[in-house]
């Protein structure tokens, strides 16, 4: 077996763990490319990426290119003289970039291509409602995830995940395949599989328009919607308030399918619960976050906050 020289391409703590399984092989990891360090929070400071932290603590080579087409990062690519590049959760990759190892450029997604092609596949799968998943492997070319597949690996969705919970399972899935997609290349036995053209199922990008709540659907489709969005970016509704609207995120819920016996969007509370009355249940909120405070639990939520005959979600 040929041990391969590799550049990894990635930006964010997903990226971090298929990284960090890559280090462990007996390959080699000739150098590391992330974002450019980002000005965040009040102070402005910069940033640095969870991947470029990693590869810093262990002494990994970084380039941080603002320009991929850039002829001075195509030269200091090409000097790490990488045999494959593996990609996880980073930018779309010009030509130049991708054809430049002998190998190949492969990506690593977090859907079972070809469908949730995209941003946003780990939230889409939970938002409408799959009860499985996965991630696979491919080989990039000049669209959007419609490369060559190498592998499938499935994972369950349960009923009770939220994104944080799969984000986590699939970067465990995700090392497993990323590690026998470059032991099958090392040895050349790669056998690979043509993506159909449409998938039925899109990743969208998620934007503040579709995250907000539409209180208008079915309780597990709400439901869905809040888990598929938690912890983040958070599934959000506007409230009104003592003649006021402000907008809440709703960080967990749960679904409760009976026959309501309340109006659509009456709030139904006591000193430890609060529930939106839907058009086939009620949706019992757990945990939010008002305008400039910390997310709370429900019940210390309603210990500093009087609901009154007009507040309602809408």
């Amino acid at each position: 077996m040929d041990k391969l020289r590799i550049v990894f391409m990635g930006t964010p703590d997903f990226a971090v763990g298929i990284l960090d399984a890559i280090r462990e092989t007996e390959h080699k990891i000739v150098g590391v490319v992330t974002a450019p360090d980002k000005p965040a929070g009040r102070g402005q400071k910069l940033s640095e990426s969870a991947v470029k932290k990693y590869a810093v603590k262990h002494n990994l080579k970084v380039l941080q290119p603002t320009n991929l087409k850039s002829s001075e990062f195509l030269e200091k690519l090409k000097a790490l003289e990488a045999d494959v590049q593996v990609v996880v959760a980073f930018r779309m990759l010009p030509k130049e970039v991708w054809q430049m190892p002998e190998k190949g450029t492969f990506n690593l997604h977090a859907s079972l291509l070809p469908e949730y092609r995209g941003a946003a596949p780990i939230n889409w799968a939970i938002i409408n409602g799959e009860t499985e998943t996965g991630v696979t492997t491919f080989f990039i070319d000049e669209q959007i995830d419609t490369g060559a597949m190498i592998l499938h690996k499935k994972e369950a969705i349960h009923e009770n995940d939220n994104v944080g919970t799969l984000h986590d399972r699939l970067m465990n899935l995700g090392k497993t395949a990323v590690v026998e997609t470059l032991e099958q290349i090392a040895h050349g036995s790669v056998s690979v599989q043509k993506q159909e053209i449409v998938p039925q199922k899109t990743a969208y990008k998620l934007f503040k328009e579709n995250t907000q709540i539409d209180w208008s659907k079915s309780g597990k489709e709400i439901y869905n919607h809040i888990r598929g969005l938690s912890p983040y970016p958070t599934a959000w509704s506007n409230m009104q308030h003592e003649g006021k609207e402000f907008q809440v995120k709703i960080y967990e819920a749960k679904f409760e399918g009976t026959t309501p016996k309340h109006q659509q969007l009456d709030l139904v509370y006591d000193k430890q619960s609060l529930k939106v009355c839907v058009k086939d249940g009620y949706i019992s909120i757990l945990q939010l976050q008002m305008p400039g405070k910390k997310a709370t639990d429900i019940k210390s939520f309603l210990n500093g906050f009087k609901i009154e005959a007009n507040t309602k979600f809408f």
